[in-house]
Order: structure tokens, then C-alpha cells, then sequence
């Protein structure tokens, strides 16, 4: 239950955005240059990231909801996703995609756990200098949205149908409205 007036035909952190239309907005161009803008990464991939900081913030709505959106554009679609969340050692994606979903668990923890060895690693799998930032960067994002988002009690669905139909909307028009 929310801890203020939302919108309850907008769940999440789309009530959030509608409530502060002035912070919401800003909030919502980061979320697009950071999951839909220009990168190497493809977008499912970045939503994976997104996906699994918010999984261990045990934010439902957002590791729900990018899920989602990462299922809706990898190839795998939820068997990918599930299987990451569920034990990234055994999860169906590169290796590189391994170590930049590692380094964005370790920024999780604490931005100052990164290490020399979490970076060269990431380096050894592949990884460019923006691709490490980018990976970076969205987990500590989604540590804010995530506090956010259950800070304020935001409206949590709990059928991952919605979840698909807000999937449809994001990957078809992007987060910005």
C-alpha cells in the first residue's frame, strides 16, 4: 500500500513519476538514455542488469518489470532471464555478460567493493570502457529507483502479466512520455 496519494491505475514507479511530474520527468530520461540510448550492450541486456540489482534490493516491482522488458528483447526471452536471477554462474549468457552483471552486484553491495580485479575482469571477458560504465552506472541507478519505488510503497502487481503488457508499452515507445 502506498505511504502517499498515487494514481492506482499506475503502478510502480510510473504512479512516482505522475505525483512529481517536475522529478518524474528527469528520472524518466535517464532511464531512457541509460536502457534504450546508444550503447554496445544490447537493450536486453542493460534491462538484465537492471533486473538482477533490483532482484537482490528484493524490489519486486522493478526486477518484475525488468524482467519484463529484458525477456520482451533477448533471445530466451524468460527462460534467460529466470535463469540469471536464479544462478548467474549457470545462466545462459556470455561471459561478458557474467562479469558486468557481477560488477553491477558488486555496486549493489557498495559502490567502494569494486575492485581493480572486478574491472579487469570484466576487461578479460571483453568488456569496453563503456560497457563497464554503462554497467555501473545502471546499478546504481536502480539502487535509487529501487528505494524509491519501496520507499513510497509504490502499487506492486503481482501477476507477471501486467508486467508483459507494461513490456509491450516500453518496447515500443520507451520510457519517456
Amino acid at each position: 500500500m502506498p505511504h502517499i496519494e498515487l494514481d492506482e491505475s499506475l503502478p510502480g514507479i510510473r504512479g512516482l513519476f505522475a505525483f512529481r511530474p517536475e522529478t518524474g520527468q528527469p528520472l524518466q530520461q535517464l532511464a531512457e538514455a541509460l536502457l534504450r540510448g546508444d550503447s554496445t550492450l544490447e537493450r536486453g541486456e542493460r534491462e538484465l542488469i537492471a533486473a538482477y540489482v533490483s532482484r537482490l534490493n528484493d524490489c519486486n516491482f522493478c526486477c518484475w518489470s525488468h524482467s519484463a522488458f529484458a525477456a520482451k528483447q533477448l533471445e530466451g526471452g524468460y527462460d534467460v532471464v529466470d535463469a540469471t536471477l536464479a544462478d548467474l554462474d549457470t545462466a545462459p549468457v556470455s561471459s561478458m555478460m557474467k562479469s558486468l552483471v557481477r560488477l553491477a552486484g558488486t555496486v549493489q553491495q557498495n559502490g567502494k567493493a569494486v575492485t581493480e580485479e572486478d574491472i579487469a575482469a570484466a576487461r578479460a571477458e571483453g568488456a569496453t570502457d563503456q560497457e563497464i560504465h554503462d554497467a555501473v552506472l545502471i546499478a546504481a541507478a536502480f539502487c535509487m529507483f529501487n528505494r524509491y519505488v519501496d520507499g513510497l510503497g509504490a502499487i506492486t502487481p503481482t501477476d507477471r502479466a501486467a508486467y508483459d503488457q507494461m513490456a509491450e508499452m516500453i518496447v515500443s515507445a520507451g520510457y519517456v512520455r
